[in-house]
């Protein structure tokens, strides 16, 4: 099957045999694809090396085959999101998380909405913590793993004053002295479904409830997280 002029964004590129390139890429219609660009790393390519860059919007062709297709035309849809320092750190872990969380070929057209927003956003500097919770959330959403914001576990509804524990394999619980599930305010759940901007506590708690549902469908640790627990990097990842 040949497939011409998709969006896409590449997620992770790397040298494959001599001559060629091995990408993950992101795709409006078709989800995360494989791709092979041939030849790509010869200096005279027909097809220009440096346009298969992240955080780059592009047209992709391919020909899909089996696991991995052949990537037969690249072109920049608009100029690349210009993100440096803690923007490009928390760009970086957006990628790694669909990387980790996607499957290959599984179309989430909301989920590449999300993305190239979320993208957006940091190249605006919009509220950094908060850009990255709301696309989790859609994220998640999207691809089935849904969080539970309105709701506990036993099907009562969330209350703003009151504190839970979150399950990450079932939801949010009452808080009980002991729970060893991340602890966050009802406000903070209530918040992210309504899209309201929670205070920075309530960011905080997200951000430790996000991680443990990720850790849990991905079974440890991202390397993204790593990179920004370092001096130099504080992305809120």
């Amino acid at each position: 099957m040949r497939i011409e002029q998709q969006p896409a964004f590449i997620l992770h590129a790397r040298p494959y045999r001599e001559t060629s390139l091995l990408l993950e890429a992101f795709t409006r219609d078709h989800g995360r694809v494989g791709l092979v660009a041939r030849g790509v790393r010869r200096e005279r390519s027909r097809m220009p090396r440096g346009v298969l860059q992240p955080l780059q919007p592009l047209l992709l062709g391919w020909i899909a085959r089996g696991e991995l297709g052949t990537l037969t035309g690249a072109e920049a849809a608009s100029t690349p999101f210009a993100l440096s320092g803690e923007a490009l750190l928390a760009a970086i872990y957006i990628n790694e998380l669909v990387l980790r969380l996607s499957g290959r070929n599984d179309i989430h057209a909301d989920a590449f909405a999300a993305y190239a927003l979320c993208l957006a956003r940091l190249a605006d500097n919009a509220d950094m913590a908060w850009t990255l919770r709301r696309f989790e959330r859609d994220l998640l959403a999207d691809l089935g793993y849904a969080l539970a914001l309105t709701h506990t576990v036993g099907g009562t509804p969330i209350e703003a004053d009151v504190d839970y524990a979150y399950d990450p394999d079932a939801g949010a619980r009452e808080w009980r002295v002991g729970s060893i599930q991340p602890r966050v305010a009802g406000g903070a759940l209530l918040a992210l479904d309504l899209d309201e901007s929670p205070t920075a506590d309530q960011l905080a708690q997200l951000r430790r409830l996000v991680r443990a549902v990720v850790r849990h469908l991905v079974g440890g640790e991202l390397n993204a997280w790593a990179l920004s627990a370092r001096p130099s990097g504080s992305a809120p990842a």
